[in-house]
């Protein structure tokens, strides 16, 4: 006898709920609350979701800057969906350890985290029996390289230990309770080409394909990296991820026959443009709130800051980079700044409303200030150069970028040096001059440089400034440093300042 399972998972919602596009106002065929109302639920069916719900979104950050005393707005949420389990992700820590309590509190889904302790309500596993019989064991885990990203104050009271120890441990364990199918809901991704099965990161951030290898789960529903997945089977493992901001989700059909053997088919699912009627009713006056607020307005710039393709931003220098190495600059006092750019950035016009600066800096980031010198900047602007390649129609983003996601978001724009790349030489010996103040940097001169807390922790390739000293870190998240900046000075002059210098 054949016995089914149905998941219904999304993952990296990152805070998108309703189908609304917080950036113009307007509705997108996307959002949690469109992906819910698809779910059909039943005996035989589990909704999970991968983690990073609580930040990413304009409206995540007004609920956490001006709502903290109302609803638990993620956890009614999911309530209203029928999630049955979730595990944390790493930006769910980005509001530190009672946030995620009051969240799981108000939640009526199991959280499963195996590799993390001192979060109530957080648990290592769960063992459930459908109505049709079938004995699912579950487990969750969340990447830890949480660890290097986030703040201490963050973690406070939490410890996260290795991934793939703890998947293995909740494994043995779910085993030994005599389950016919075992389930982990992994909020990483994938370190090698799915196609090929290449090593594409050694880093340990993403162990997808060495727990497929590994380890025998049944299941394993990935999460992190925004890469839409369907109807995968590594080593025996079926596995899937589901894209960013609910764009899609996942419906897994799972059968088990008579002799124990399981065989399962995943599909991505669109959003679709039909919400969840209660959850828009639930969300629709927050919405509005929200609308009124955004919309703001808090000051005036001497000229647009529009965005350009990435690589022409990168090449030729941004505005938008500019601005914000301007603002981080006043509010560290640091001799210099680098500042990223996300994979999509909205930018500002003249008259700048709250709405602008949230859609435009959408991260969560706080601002640290570091010590480095010439050896220190010389690594991070190599790293920096490794963006470009040499097509035969000239310049274009290097694979390293693109693969496995796009990753703009890990090239920095730096203000107070001056720097010239020679794209002509190899990877690693393309940054050919640094200037401070018009002269070139000193080996021994010392220089205090402000950036994001995710750059500092040494994320995104620029491993160098683990070894630095921290001279300062401030806990207001950049979107606010952003709105004082404009709210303070009100009329603002862009630095249109050129800082790099590509030779090709």
């Amino acid at each position: 006898m054949q016995r089914k399972l149905r998941i219904y998972y999304t993952s990296d919602t990152h805070g998108f709920f309703s189908p609304i596009d917080c950036a113009t106002g307007g509705s997108v065929d996307s959002g949690l609350a469109n992906c819910m109302s698809n779910f059909q639920h039943s005996g035989n069916t589990l909704v999970i979701d991968g983690g990073d719900t609580l930040q990413g979104s304009p409206f995540t950050y007004w609920l956490y800057s001006q709502h903290r005393d109302g609803d638990c707005v993620p956890a009614r949420l999911l309530n209203l969906g029928g999630y049955d389990f979730i595990t944390l992700g790493n930006h769910d820590f980005n509001y530190g350890k009672a946030e995620i309590e009051r969240f799981l509190d108000a939640l009526g889904a199991k959280c499963l985290c195996a590799n993390v302790e001192g979060i109530r309500g957080v648990e290592k596993s769960a063992v459930i029996t459908l109505e049709n019989g079938l004995r699912i064991g579950l487990t969750g885990i969340v990447t830890h390289y949480v660890n290097h990203w986030e703040t201490p104050d963050n973690l406070f009271g939490i410890k996260i230990g290795d991934t793939f120890s703890a998947a293995k441990s909740a494994l043995d364990e779910l085993k030994a309770q005599n389950v016919d199918l075992t389930v982990c809901i992994y909020h990483g991704g994938f370190e090698n080409d799915i196609a090929t099965g290449k090593l594409l990161s050694a880093t340990g951030e993403n162990q997808g394909w060495r727990i497929c290898q590994e380890l025998d789960f049944d299941v394993l529903l990935c999460a992190h990296q925004h890469i839409p997945v369907e109807n995968l089977c590594v080593n025996g493992t079926y596995t899937c991820q589901p894209p960013d901001k609910a764009r899609q989700y996942i419906t897994m059909d799972v059968t088990v026959d008579d002799r124990g053997k399981v065989s399962s088919r995943s599909r991505l699912c669109d959003a679709g443009c039909a919400p969840l009627p209660a959850a828009m009713e639930y969300l629709a006056p927050l919405e509005r709130e929200t609308a009124q607020w955004l919309d703001t307005p808090v000051g005036h710039l001497d000229t647009p800051l529009l965005p350009e393709p990435p690589l022409e931003m990168a090449a030729h220098g941004s505005l938008i980079a500019n601005f914000f190495n301007q603002v981080q600059l006043e509010a560290s006092g640091a001799d210099i700044s680098s500042a990223s750019l996300a994979n999509t950035v909205k930018g500002f016009e003249q008259d700048v409303t709250i709405r602008d600066v949230v859609s435009t800096y959408i991260f969560p980031n706080t601002l640290v200030t570091l010590r480095v010198d010439r050896r220190v900047l010389k690594s991070a602007l190599e790293r920096c150069a490794e963006y470009f390649t040499l097509g035969k129609d000239g310049l274009e983003v290097s694979e390293t970028f693109l693969h496995p996601i796009a990753q703009h978001f890990n090239y920095d724009y730096f203000a107070g040096v001056s720097a010239v790349f020679d794209l002509r030489r190899p990877v690693g010996e393309r940054v050919v001059s640094i200037k401070c103040r018009g002269a070139e940097l000193a080996e021994d001169k010392s220089l205090t440089l402000c950036m994001n807390n995710y750059r500092a922790s040494g994320a995104g390739g620029y491993e160098v400034y683990r070894e630095c000293e921290v001279v300062r870190e401030q806990p207001t998240e950049i979107s606010e440093l952003i709105i004082e900046y404009i709210d303070r000075h009100r009329n603002i002059t862009v630095d249109k300042t050129k800082w790099l210098e590509i030779v090709q």
